[in-house]
């Protein structure tokens, strides 16, 4: 029970007392499951102040550029843990021992082959399909393959299905790239790290050894990092609702996908190069600037200042040291790149941009990387799939072990017609 409550003073009616929900970080929460017996709904569009559930995930405080995963900040996860490090902290709490570790990437490792019949599947596109609605019809086609582990009231079930989900997605995802550009695909390398088996199946060929740089593979595993989750998002939550109804784990994936597709969500890296192009050289930048600066202008900055973390992105920290150091490692000579980097130092000493805290973002350094790695632009989502992948099944594994779970069914207010003869 909650120690304190708030009152709400209804029309015709006494007050009515609902609990004040204490979290261990960030707001407290009013429980407002009481008032629909009062013949009320909250109207919150776009659940911008409702809780929809209660996670022990992640938090963010956006306000003060603090995004935490079971407690560990962001900064020092990547900074000194890999990939699968902190799948392991997001999926069980805790980080894992030495022997836990290996075990882990063992699993996933020697998972991350895929059914012989799904090579068929992919043949069922066209080729100049885009590479997420392959993956939103091969991802949910995977329960039509691996049926045989799909009970979700079963905890090893759940488990066999993490780890399928979490080993498979790089495969699919450099499979889907292969057939869009009529390359062979590539089968996965036990040998390899999981930043560097998907390059390897993204990039390598029969007729030649693909050699992968160190650095390189360093900031691809940062980029599967820094995309892990994200909180209840708009795909998350829709994993989550797609998950309250009993849907199967790989059809919930699936829907995470597809909403994830939508350009206001996973689509920022790829808006970011698609402006940085549109700005085409380093003499064209002021003009760009003075739109940016114009309030009637509706031209937008993309990859600057975030919708959540108001102050700055912690994220982009990290991501501006292995952006550069990927640059300096690749030396490529691209005019898109030195457009980039010198917006990034106007943003940085410009006292329009400080003083409105629009900061170069994560989304805006993840897509120089994503491009001088040679990855195109419709791959960037794909990729942003892959990494959160991990935190969308974190999260419906959560879910699925609550006992109050009950399937998803928000209320509306309704302003249509009243009830009239049909004549």
């Amino acid at each position: 029970m909650a120690d304190n409550k708030a009152s709400l003073l209804l029309p015709g009616k006494e007050a009515v007392e609902l609990p004040i929900l204490e979290s261990s970080a960030g707001q407290d929460v009013i429980d407002i499951r009481s008032l629909g017996k009062q013949g009320y709904f909250t109207f919150d569009p776009g659940f911008l102040a409702t809780a929809a559930c209660e996670s022990q995930i992640t938090f963010i405080d956006g306000d003060k550029g603090i995004l935490l995963h079971r407690g560990y900040s962001i900064e020092e996860l990547a900074k000194h843990a890999d990939y699968l490090e902190v799948c392991y902290i997001l999926l069980f709490g805790e980080r894992p021992s030495v022997e836990q570790y290996e075990t882990f990437k063992t699993t996933v490792t020697r998972h991350t082959m895929v059914h012989e019949q799904l090579i068929h599947f992919f043949q069922g596109f066209r080729r100049d399909s885009h590479p997420m609605a392959i993956m939103v019809g091969v991802v949910g086609a995977l329960s039509a393959f691996y049926h045989d582990a799909m009970d979700i009231s079963n905890v090893r079930h759940r488990e066999i299905a993490a780890f399928r989900l979490l080993s498979k997605m790089p495969t699919l995802a450099a499979m889907s790239y292969k057939y869009s550009i009529g390359q062979p695909f590539v089968y996965p390398r036990n040998d390899l790290s999981y930043a560097a088996n998907f390059l390897n199946m993204m990039f390598s060929v029969p007729t030649e050894e693909y050699k992968i740089s160190p650095v390189v593979e360093r900031a691809m595993d940062r980029i599967f990092t820094l995309h892990a989750d994200h909180e209840q998002n708009a795909s998350t939550s829709t994993v989550r609702l797609a998950g309250s109804s009993g849907a199967n784990p790989f059809a919930c994936i699936a829907a995470g996908i597809a909403c994830l597709w939508g350009p206001a969500h996973g689509g920022a890296n790829e808006a970011c190069l698609t402006m940085l192009a549109e700005i085409g050289s380093v003499d064209r930048i002021p003009e760009f600037i003075a739109r940016a600066k114009d309030k009637d202008d509706p031209f937008r900055l993309m990859g600057f200042g975030h919708r959540v973390h108001k102050n700055y992105d912690p994220r982009a920290t990290v991501m501006r040291e292995s952006c550069h150091e990927a640059l300096n490692e690749l030396n490529i000579d691209d005019p898109l790149l030195e457009v980039a980097m010198e917006l990034e130092r106007i943003a940085l000493s410009d006292p329009y941009f400080i003083d409105k805290k629009l900061f170069p973002n994560e989304d805006f350094y993840s897509g120089i990387v994503m491009k001088a790695i040679g990855i195109p632009t419709s791959m960037f989502t794909v990729i942003f799939a892959i990494s959160r992948t991990v935190g969308w099944i974190a999260h419906w594994k959560e879910m699925m072990e609550e006992d109050t779970q009950r399937i998803g069914r928000p209320r509306q207010r309704y302003t249509g017609e009243a009830q009239r003869a049909f004549k």
